[in-house]
């Protein structure tokens, strides 16, 4: 099946994921053997323009037809940054769905070589720090300092402290590599200048697919 074909098949589950949750009938599709292969996707909601949910996997833990099924009921209703999506918005709403390659790690020796080894506008980065065991380590070396890292559920929308993710996308806003990591710190309830050589990233690709923007007569 081509890309475009996917595509269009990834689109219709998730717009019918979100119908039934609002009592729409709906056509589904049957689970044909590529979407029962584990798969990761994020999806994306925009309403008149502006978004109105995004939630995704990072990993591929899930056949891909409910991993996208899951996401699209989740950034519709549970995405703590915006209301529910309405009946009345559901002819509105525009769906994006991206569909994300196996996360590679990157290894760096700084923060200066992270930041060169970013690919703008193709990588797709996590962060990820855990303090708790930072802290272990050197409570084991006798070098114990006590801090405390602000983390919310609104700055590390993965659902852990100190992780976040932006989508390549997140490029066209934040061109330069170090705006760009200052503010996926900032998302993961980080300071902006903060750096420790405990800090995961790693990058994927997505191949993203976008509705056409509906029109009402």
């Amino acid at each position: 099946m081509s890309d475009t074909n996917k595509g269009r098949t990834l689109l219709h589950l998730a717009r019918a994921a979100i119908a039934r949750e609002l009592g729409f009938r709906s056509d589904d599709l049957p689970r044909t053997s590529w979407l029962e292969q584990p798969g990761a996707t994020f999806v994306t909601l925009t309403l008149h323009g502006r978004m109105h949910g995004c939630i995704g996997s990072l990993e591929a833990r899930l056949p891909l037809i409910d991993d996208v099924r899951q996401n699209a009921i989740a950034a519709a209703f549970e995405d703590p940054r915006y209301p529910p999506l309405t009946r009345e918005e559901f002819a509105d709403v525009v769906i994006d769905v991206a569909l994300l390659s196996t996360p590679e790690e990157i290894h760096f020796r700084s923060e200066q070589d992270a930041l060169q080894q970013l690919h703008p506008g193709l990588d797709g980065v996590t962060l990820e720090y855990d303090p708790a065991a930072t802290a272990t380590e050197q409570a084991d070396s006798g070098l114990l300092e006590q801090a405390t890292v602000r983390a919310t559920a609104e700055s590390a929308p993965l659902g852990r402290p100190n992780r976040a993710t932006f989508l390549p996308h997140a490029w066209a806003d934040l061109p330069e590599p170090r705006d760009y990591l200052a503010e996926l710190k900032t998302q993961a309830g980080l300071p902006e200048d903060f750096w420790s050589d405990d800090i995961k990233l790693s990058r994927y690709t997505v191949k993203k697919w976008h509705e056409v923007e509906r029109q009402h007569g």
